[in-house]
């Protein structure tokens, strides 16, 4: 019996040893690429929302990598992608150093490229538009949310990851990008895109007029950046000194960006109440509250579309749950996944899904969207016309504003006549 034991105990260590490597794969023998490897999977081990790794055993696939020759860093690249890629998750991806940066200069203020957010559909694995950039050359050349891309200078997008799409569209300023696109009643077609350096400014805002209404604030939040929450800050104190009354926020076509900036944006708009519930692969739930006061509380409208996505369908959610304000336009993107980006020892990032978001009603959109509380279906026009006649949604928009308004003001003077009586 101990014998049989003690042969038991050898064979088991016999094959954590193969599996290992053996003694030369100890962690102080491990070349630097290898030490990415074990890097970027703890990383993954430890963080990632599906515990079950898309129902595979991820130390397996460790070793699988490991046992391979990496004996430079662009094989180690393509190798660490590969491991990420039996994940089939488009949103876990590993960035080398000149995308990381790239991303990081994205988020931070300025941009050089076609100016184009995009998604990857899981299950039909489409290369999808969310939105184009606010003066970019994308939304010069008339692409639209939910566009699809099919083809890049020739090339099919149907086994391209995110980031691989990404790099065949990105390149030096005044250079050319072809891509074929689809969209819904139509037969495909090639677009030719210049590149271009692009300045992320993501507010804009004006104090506006219109008949029946005291004067309103209208105001475009293109994307969340590192300046977004700033600027906005400043919009509303400026349009509050001019003595707005009411005020219209338009997220139409802004793809997202940094959760965090989301948050804050709502707390600028809510005195209480949850902004957004985060829950991770243990189903644990977090939260973000508004910590008050908020800077103004006039009538609020917000508007989307179904460019509206992520840290877009946080703030938007937040608002409608809490009674805040009312939504108007189309059913939104529906993206409702967190990432985390982790730097690595090289220089490169790792973006990682670490959890997913729900409303404060503890909605969960993604692949659904939020639903606006008022539908208005319009036909697509260039974002230049945002805002102005032709725009049908912001038209509604400035109507329930008007009734907003009107009905703050009743409530206001009745209750100073209750005060009299």
């Amino acid at each position: 019996m101990a014998k049989r034991f003690l042969k038991q105990v050898l064979t088991v260590g016999l094959v954590l040893a193969l599996c290992l490597g053996g003694p030369g794969m100890s962690a102080w023998a491990m070349t630097d690429q290898q030490q990415l490897v074990m890097e970027v999977w703890r990383i993954v081990n430890r963080s990632y929302l599906d515990e079950s790794f898309n129902h595979q055993n991820w130390w397996f696939i460790r070793q699988r990598v490991l046992r391979q020759p990496l004996s430079d860093w662009e094989t180690t690249y393509e190798a660490v992608q590969n491991m990420l890629a039996t994940l089939e998750d488009p949103y876990t991806r590993f960035l080398p150093p000149q995308q990381y940066q790239s991303l990081q200069t994205n988020t931070t203020g300025e941009l050089l490229g076609v100016g184009l957010q995009i998604a990857k559909d899981e299950e039909a694995s489409v290369l999808r538009v969310i939105a184009p950039i606010e003066g970019s050359p994308a939304e010069a050349a008339g692409l639209l949310p939910r566009d699809k891309i099919l083809k890049i200078n020739g090339t099919p997008t149907t086994g391209l990851t995110l980031d691989q799409a990404a790099t065949r569209m990105r390149g030096a300023i005044g250079t050319q990008v072809t891509l074929t696109v689809g969209r819904t009643d139509q037969p495909p077609f090639d677009l030719n895109l210049v590149r271009d350096q692009i300045s992320l400014n993501p507010v804009s805002a004006e104090l506006r007029s219109a008949a029946g209404l005291p004067e309103f604030g209208y105001i475009r939040l293109s994307q969340f950046n590192g300046k977004a929450v700033a600027e906005l800050k400043a919009a509303i104190q400026d349009l509050e000194a001019q003595g707005a009354a009411g005020y219209i926020l338009d997220l139409r076509n802004n793809p997202g960006g940094l959760l965090q900036a989301g948050i804050e944006v709502a707390r600028l708009w809510l005195d209480r109440g949850t902004v957004v519930y985060t829950v991770n692969r243990q189903g644990m739930l977090g939260s973000f509250d508004a910590t008050g006061p908020a800077l103004t509380a006039d009538p609020l409208v917000v508007l989307v579309n179904q460019g509206t996505a992520s840290a877009s369908e946080i703030l938007a959610g937040a608002l409608q749950d809490n009674a805040r304000a009312q939504l108007i336009g189309d059913v939104t993107f529906g993206k409702g996944l967190i990432q985390s980006l982790f730097d690595l020892s090289d220089g490169s990032g790792l973006a990682v899904t670490v959890a997913k978001y729900e409303t404060p009603n503890h909605r969960d959109i993604n692949r659904q969207g939020i639903q606006p509380d008022q539908i208005v279906t319009a036909e697509p026009i260039p974002r230049s016309q945002f805002g102005e006649t032709a725009d049908a949604q912001y038209q509604a928009a400035v109507e329930l504003l008007a009734q907003s308004a009107q009905t703050s003001l009743y409530a206001s003077t009745g209750s100073d006549l209750g005060d009299e009586l």
